[in-house]
C-alpha cells in the first residue's frame, strides 16, 4: 500500500489497523499509529493482529515490514495483511 492509499483510508475511516513494527527507541521520529508490535514480538502477539479488515505493517523504510508481511501471508494464510511501500521514511516525504 502507499502513502497515498494509506492516507486515503484512514481519512474514510475504512476498517483498518496500522501497526508500526519499529522498536521503540524508533519512535522519537513519529508514529503514525498507536498500535506498536516490534518485529521480534509478532510471533508472540499474533492474538493482537485483527483478523477482519485491512492490517497495514510499516517499519522505517519498509524493509522489515516486507519481510514480515510475506512471512505471515505464507506461512499463516493473512492475506489481508499488507505492508507500507517506503515505511515511515515515504509516509514522512508525502504527508
Amino acid at each position: 500500500m502507499t502513502p497515498e492509499e494509506l492516507k486515503d483510508k484512514i481519512a474514510s475511516k475504512s476498517n483498518i489497523q496500522i501497526i508500526d513494527l519499529r522498536e521503540e527507541y524508533e519512535f522519537e521520529d513519529g508514529s503514525i499509529c498507536n498500535t506498536n508490535i516490534p518485529m521480534g514480538e509478532v510471533m508472540t502477539r499474533l492474538n493482537e493482529i485483527n483478523n477482519e479488515g485491512e492490517v497495514v505493517m510499516f517499519c522505517k523504510s519498509g524493509k522489515r515490514s516486507k519481510s514480515m508481511v510475506f512471512m505471515l501471508q505464507k506461512q499463516y494464510g493473512l492475506a489481508h495483511i499488507q505492508q507500507l511501500e517506503g515505511g515511515y521514511e515515504a509516509w514522512c516525504e508525502n504527508n
